[in-house]
């Protein structure tokens, strides 16, 4: 088994891009992860290409990896599309992390990629793909979180205005960040006064849909021993796991605290190693929640951990430093890869004005779709170190 490397990232900014294809945003992505890596097109020998609504919403089913690659130059290698819901870009990432570690391939490309600001349903609510009766008939992502939300404040005593602080904060980080779709400053009144979705979680409590793309090159120790690692992330943990819990009775993920300690195990740190994180934060609640479930801070404090402003930039442990899906934008597959480009980022040191100082050890966390209750997937990385 090889040690594997992120050599490069890249990606578009995140945002409503109703004139720009699915091919020309993943192109973006993948000639500026590319060019960051200082890797040539020929000499990716593996690629995963991650999206989770493109087949319903612009018919293209399969061969979206192949539409994008082809576009810039790369044929003729195994091309695989991967879709799990919105970790659909962090199991392309995982993907191509086992295709390198297992000694498969040298260099694999992972490709996030949505569009979902031009769909022919538009205005009407995404659900769960399989998921669309229940939608019917009321289930909705904001409904049935929502309710977590409810379990989450009845056990805890959250209130709504620390939920509205996890938005607030969000925003104050994507203003730092070039690629996020919104940047404006808002405050804890706004997030509160903003239209009501789904009791409590208002419209500013909810990530945006949008469009976007993400890319990353990874390569094995000998491929990186050749090009040089001084700008180089090591990988040191994938985990994935299906849901099987109740969070709505619960008020917590249970398969997000399995996928995590197996990722810690993987790595051989824990918790408290961690400098940076980027989470699933799709709704404010869900970020609060993660914390926990991702040791970040103890059982039941999540909510006094963003009041005290410990996951803010130069606090204790910062979250969501892109500004998160709350701010930067959740074009459903590029997701996860973007979460990796915020981190990479940050354990390079060129996070600008919102680097986190002395980071060495980043955390991603995506989770998506929803079986029986749960969601069906949690995907932990952990890079650096």
């Amino acid at each position: 088994m090889t040690d594997v490397w992120v050599a490069g990232v890249g990606m578009t900014p995140f945002g409503k891009f109703a004139d720009t294809s699915i091919a020309d945003l993943g192109a973006t992505a993948v000639l500026a992860a590319l060019d960051d890596a200082a890797v040539e097109p020929g000499q990716v020998h593996a690629a995963y290409a991650g999206h989770a609504r493109t087949g319903q919403l612009h018919g293209r089913e399969n061969g979206v990896g192949q539409l994008v690659l082809g576009q810039v130059g790369i044929r003729g290698i195994p091309v695989t599309g991967v879709g799990n819901f919105c970790a659909s870009g962090s199991s392309a990432f995982r993907e191509a992390v086992i295709a390198v570690k297992s000694g498969l391939v040298d260099v694999a490309l992972a490709l996030g990629v949505e569009k979902l600001s031009a769909r022919a349903e538009k205005g009407r609510p995404l659900t769960s793909d399989g998921m669309e009766f229940e939608g019917e008939f009321g289930f909705t992502p904001p409904a049935f979180f929502a309710l977590v939300a409810k379990t989450y404040m009845s056990r805890t005593g959250a209130t709504p205005e620390s939920l509205a602080r996890v938005a607030v904060k969000n925003r104050d980080h994507a203003k730092h960040n070039p690629y996020a779709q919104y940047r404006e400053p808002v405050t804890v009144e706004q997030v509160l006064g903003s239209r009501m979705i789904a009791d409590p979680l208002t419209l500013l409590s909810c990530c945006p849909t949008g469009d976007g793309a993400a890319a990353a090159v990874l390569v094995s120790d000998a491929v990186a021993a050749r090009i040089g690692r001084s700008r180089l992330v090591r990988v040191r943990a994938t985990s994935l796991l299906s849901g099987f819990g109740s969070p709505v009775r619960d008020g917590h993920f249970e398969v997000d605290r399995r996928t995590a300690a197996a990722a810690y195990e993987q790595a051989g740190i824990g918790p408290s190693d961690v400098d940076v994180a980027e989470v699933h934060d799709a709704f404010t609640v869900t970020e609060i929640i993660h914390y926990e479930d991702l040791g970040l801070c103890p059982v039941g404090e999540g909510a006094r951990f963003v009041d005290e402003g410990r996951t803010a930039i130069g606090g204790q442990i910062p979250v969501s430093t892109s500004g998160g899906l709350m701010s930067k934008g959740h074009p459903l597959g590029a997701t996860g890869i973007a979460q990796v480009h915020e981190i990479v980022t940050q354990l390079r040191g060129e996070a600008g004005s919102r680097q986190v100082e002395g980071a060495r050890v980043g955390l991603t966390h995506c989770a998506g779709g929803f079986f029986d209750g749960d969601v069906a997937s949690s995907a932990v990385h952990l890079l650096g170190g």
